[in-house]
């Protein structure tokens, strides 16, 4: 699995890190996603792809 973010389609809203805090955090002056881990274990992948559907500007993308 292959994790991607768009820090400039990010609406700042955190569903991401409270999804996924192992993989995304936020920057601190304006909350954009910070991507922490491209390449999350396989017992992170579903943690993963609920950030992804939940992401409301759609910035969070996945290869598998």
């Amino acid at each position: 699995m292959k994790v991607t973010v768009d820090q400039d389609k990010c609406a700042s809203s955190g569903n991401c890190v409270m999804r996924a805090p192992e993989i995304f955090d936020q920057r601190d002056e304006d909350g954009v996603v910070v991507l922490l881990d491209p390449n999350p274990p396989a017992e992170r992948a579903d943690d993963a792809r609920d950030a992804a559907a939940n992401c409301p500007a759609l910035a969070i993308h996945i290869e598998e």
